[in-house]
């Protein structure tokens, strides 16, 4: 059975997913859209990824759980409305375990850098085991409140892959290719 991994469907130029550090050299515009997300906690972008001597601007996030029942939670707080979700999925079988990892999250989500113990090698089966969010962190979607920040994906686990990714490996819910 193929493992999925999951990557919110954006505005991409170019021919590959860029991490931030990539994107500032080859698209500033995109790079100073999406740093801006990290406008509050502008540090993080120099957090290690251990296993992949890099930092957290070096890598591209996927994740191997399905957004929906994520932000079905979120949409439960009272948060947010309906969302209809927009991502890719990419097989878990085509990353390089070399240039990937997974960060756990087992930690408090506010935690920063995260400990070295939460990283673990990255295998597609590992990853397939991940597949469900915990109840601790749909319990926290679901409770948020109107002063707490939305991170949707704070205490959901992270594969990094370090490096490009091509689109073209990515596909949309339907299966199709994401370019063609």
């Amino acid at each position: 059975m193929t493992t999925l991994l999951y990557k919110a469907a954006g505005d991409i130029r170019g021919d590959a997913i860029l991490p931030l550090n990539q994107l500032r050299v080859r698209y500033p515009d995109v790079y100073e859209r999406e740093v801006a997300k990290y406008a509050a906690r502008p540090e993080t972008l120099r957090n290690p990824v251990y296993p992949l001597d890099c930092c957290w601007a070096d890598v591209v996030f996927l994740s191997p759980v399905h957004p929906a029942p994520i932000f079905e939670a979120l949409h439960q707080s009272g948060r947010i409305g309906p969302v209809n979700l927009h991502y890719w999925t990419v097989d878990a079988e085509l990353l390089d375990p070399a240039t990937t990892c997974i960060l756990l999250k087992r930690h408090d989500p506010e935690l920063r850098p995260q400990p070295p113990e939460d990283f673990v090698p990255y295998t597609p089966e590992t990853a397939a085991a991940l597949a469900t969010p915990s109840e601790r962190a749909l319990h926290r979607l679901r409770n948020l409140d109107a002063t707490e920040p939305l991170y949707p994906w704070a205490d959901i686990p992270h594969i990094l892959h370090r490096g490009p990714i091509p689109l073209a490996a990515f596909r949309t819910p339907s299966g199709a290719p994401v370019i063609s």
